[in-house]
């Protein structure tokens, strides 16, 4: 997975600049309003990452149809709102099986030699100072998610066993603490995915100071992982601990907002 990576690193510097600073500047602030304080916003949060999952799900699906995506979104965000907690469960377990899967496909020999042969279609770019307009982006960034998905099942089909069964074992852990332990499950997703938005965007911003971000985490793999341990473990903790409080004062302006309407009534009905 990390040539395609170096490969699009390669390719991600003749982007436009206003593109990548940009995406890069969005998807860090993102990042660190989900990592810290992503548990305060439950209820609103589900219903974005609801829309995000189906529109994502029907893009797949239906392809460019901009119409049927979109509904397809509303769709499932208007379920992920009904069922909650159901969402949030099976959240965690994606998330927990996305983690695993990635981790083995870097660390199973198996793995490893199976996706070494599958060609990376993406387009070539000649020159040094050939430039990716932003009509061309999507399509480039297009090319790329089919190479990263024709690789993801080429590693899928050569998982040895035991990452199944890993990937089973985390999943069963996850749909059990969603059940048990829906804060702590939450603020765990949360964390992930705000650390994963934050090396994102980090990852662009450098990629327009063409500082080789890729290269170097793959060169210090061990480093990074250690870093995003913490990360994860910091914003898990520190949710847990200063998000409560959001949601009482949330809590505490929603009944008063309900008093404010309830007295107006009765005074209306007087």
């Amino acid at each position: 997975m990390f040539e395609i990576l170096r490969y699009f690193e390669q390719i991600a510097v003749r982007f436009s600049p206003v593109i990548l600073i940009s995406s890069g500047l969005a998807a860090v602030i993102i990042g660190l309003f989900l990592w810290l304080g992503g548990l305060g916003f439950r209820r609103a949060l589900v219903i974005v990452l609801g829309a995000v999952t189906g529109g994502i799900c029907g893009f797949f699906i239906v392809g460019r149809n901009i119409m049927a995506t979109a509904v397809l979104a509303v769709v499932a965000a208007v379920i992920a709102t009904i069922g909650e907690k159901i969402f949030i469960t099976i959240l965690a377990a994606s998330l927990a099986v996305v983690l695993a899967f990635f981790a083995f496909t870097a660390l199973s020999p198996e793995v490893i030699n199976a996706i070494e042969g599958v060609p990376i279609n993406a387009p070539k770019i000649t020159g040094q100072s050939a430039t990716i307009s932003a009509r061309e982006t999507p399509k480039v960034l297009e090319a790329f998610v089919g190479d990263f998905i024709s690789r993801a099942k080429q590693a899928a089909i050569n998982m040895p066993i035991y990452g199944w069964a890993v990937m089973g074992v985390l999943a069963a852990l996850m749909l059990a603490a969603g059940c048990y332990q829906q804060r702590v499950t939450f603020a765990l997703c949360c964390s992930v995915l705000g650390t994963t938005l934050i090396f994102a965007g980090m990852i662009l911003l450098l990629l327009y100071k063409d500082s080789r971000p890729v290269t170097i985490i793959d060169r210090n793999s061990s480093f990074y992982v250690a870093i995003i341990g913490v990360m994860l473990a910091f914003g898990t903790i520190e949710q847990l601990l200063l998000c409560p409080g959001l949601e009482k004062t949330w809590m505490r302006r929603k009944g008063r907002r309900n008093d404010v309407q309830e007295s107006g009534k009765k005074r209306w009905r007087t």
